[in-house]
């Protein structure tokens, strides 16, 4: 009787760890196909690189999507945005947005590159860019948020530094009488303006292969878990 309810309790447990790791293998198969995806849409629309006016960064139904994009305006005179925990080349630092008004369309935010941190983290100087620009890059979705534990950005000094970015809370905080462009502005790095930066979409972050060595792993344990489970369930009970 007690070797029944043993059994009984530990293909529970097993069960309840068969669950867990084919869920968690099964969320690292989903973000592989995703990001691969996003990774596919946007190759393709770099090697034809056809224009399209920057005014198509506001467009609601497109704000997942990219596009090649080319268009005038000028940089608002607000302060920089600074992007915190963006690594590069193994050192620390920060991406520096600014707010920019396009001579047709919405206001927006244009990426314009990557700053090291000093070792006492003082943030960079970002100078204002006054007069008119003419702009070209890649229209994508903002980078992604994570998990949005407190304030998404605070001032310090002359600029705003964020933990995320937060469309909603950035023109809160900067006084916008109208909403940011659902897009972001990554520039092509072969324009004379900025700072370092290129057009690789998965910074900080994970890429598909990794994800689906992580699922495999998870599977793995799975499988690990089930085949224990039948060995104790069937093997031979020894006399005394």
């Amino acid at each position: 009787m007690s070797r029944r309810r043993n059994l009984i309790v530990g293909w529970i447990a097993a069960l309840l760890a068969i669950t867990l790791f084919g869920n968690l293998g099964l969320w690292q198969s989903r973000r592989a196909i995703e990001k691969q995806a996003m990774l596919d849409a946007a190759a393709q629309v770099m090697r034809s690189r056809t224009p399209q006016p920057l005014s198509l960064a506001g467009d609601a139904a497109r704000a997942r999507e990219y596009d090649w994009a080319v268009g005038t305006g000028v940089f608002d005179a607000r302060d920089a945005l600074l992007l915190d925990n963006q690594q590069r080349n193994g050192r620390a630092g920060v991406r520096v947005y600014r707010i920019f008004l396009p001579s047709q369309g919405g206001p927006m935010l244009v990426d314009l590159g990557w700053l090291p941190l000093a070792g006492d983290r003082k943030l960079p100087q970002v100078p204002q860019m006054p007069g008119t620009w003419e702009l070209r890059g890649l229209l994508v979705p903002p980078p992604s948020t994570g998990l949005a534990l407190g304030p998404g950005l605070a001032r310090q000094g002359d600029a705003l530094l964020m933990t995320r970015v937060d469309l909603a809370a950035i023109a809160r905080e900067t006084g916008l009488s109208v909403p940011l462009a659902p897009r972001v502005l990554r520039l092509d790095p072969q324009l004379r303006i900025g700072y370092e930066r290129d057009l690789e979409l998965l910074p900080n972050t994970l890429p598909p292969d990794q994800h689906r060595g992580y699922a495999l792993q998870w599977f793995a344990l799975a499988v690990a878990v089930l085949a224990t489970a039948l060995i104790l369930t069937f093997r031979k009970r020894r006399r005394p």
